[in-house]
């Protein structure tokens, strides 16, 4: 189900434009944060020509204010937050491209504005919006003290300084409430505590998609057609199988 980013025979200047940042496999940029592979799974599904510009950590916020991007989150203090992705589109008007940030707002945007193939069909936002607040809150957050460690061991050393200096630059993947980026991969019994919470939530899913079984196939939250939903939950197993996990803590899935 898995996409890598597509190459098309579009003018540059006429392409939606994706902000995102990358880790380095060999001599080729690869995705990793998850609320960024929701985007990229819609630009896929939809068959939008895209290209990505490959943005460091540390220059997410010079870049997105010189390109006229609107800030992610503004704070209670009135501070704009910058973060990735972020999204430009020139196709219905290249003089004034739209301009978007936060992974919910470009999901919409793209639905509203290229609704066929759906990714939320009809009468299922209200379910597809509490099952990826799960995905994210719930089956996802044991994850953190494991895949937050590993993943910065993967950015260039600049990116990583990056993200001890400015810990809210993690909002790039997940807003995990205040964990840090400076926290170190837990030893090895908190590590194997953390992984059975993960288990365990991997259990649960399991146990979820199969009621689809009878009705369904049993692979996708919907039942039959893809949605949203699985782009939120591949979204995670790939952050999870593009990394390089300590071998204890080696998981087999499919996506």
């Amino acid at each position: 189900m898995a996409s890598r980013p597509r190459h098309a025979s579009h003018s540059p200047s006429s392409m939606i434009t994706l902000y995102d940042t990358n880790v380095q496999h060999g001599y080729s940029s690869q995705p990793w944060a998850p609320n960024i592979w929701r985007v990229r799974f819609i630009l896929n599904y939809k068959r939008l020509p895209y290209k990505t510009i490959w943005v460091e950590l540390a220059d997410v916020e010079a870049t997105l204010r010189s390109i006229g991007a609107p800030p992610s989150v503004v704070r209670s203090d009135g501070r704009h937050v910058y973060t990735l992705p972020a999204l430009v589109d020139p196709t219905s008007t290249p003089y004034t491209p739209v301009m978007l940030s936060n992974t919910n707002n470009i999901s919409e945007y793209l639905e509203s504005t290229y609704p066929s193939p759906p990714v939320f069909p009809a009468g299922s936002r209200a379910l597809q919006s509490l099952f990826v607040h799960y995905i994210q809150e719930i089956f996802a957050k044991p994850l953190l003290p494991i895949m937050v460690p590993i993943s910065h061991q993967q950015l260039s050393d600049r990116s990583q300084r990056h993200l001890r200096n400015h810990p809210s630059s993690l909002y790039v993947a997940y807003n995990p409430q205040g964990y840090s980026s400076s926290h170190p991969l837990p030893p090895g019994p908190q590590r194997e505590q953390a992984w059975l919470a993960v288990k365990e939530q991997f259990d649960f899913i399991d146990t979820i998609m199969a009621k689809n079984t009878g009705d369904g196939d049993g692979i996708v939250v919907m039942g039959r057609g893809v949605s949203y939903a699985d782009f939120a939950l591949c979204s995670v197993l790939l952050w999870i199988g593009e990394l390089p996990l300590p071998p204890e803590l080696e998981i087999e899935f499919v996506i």
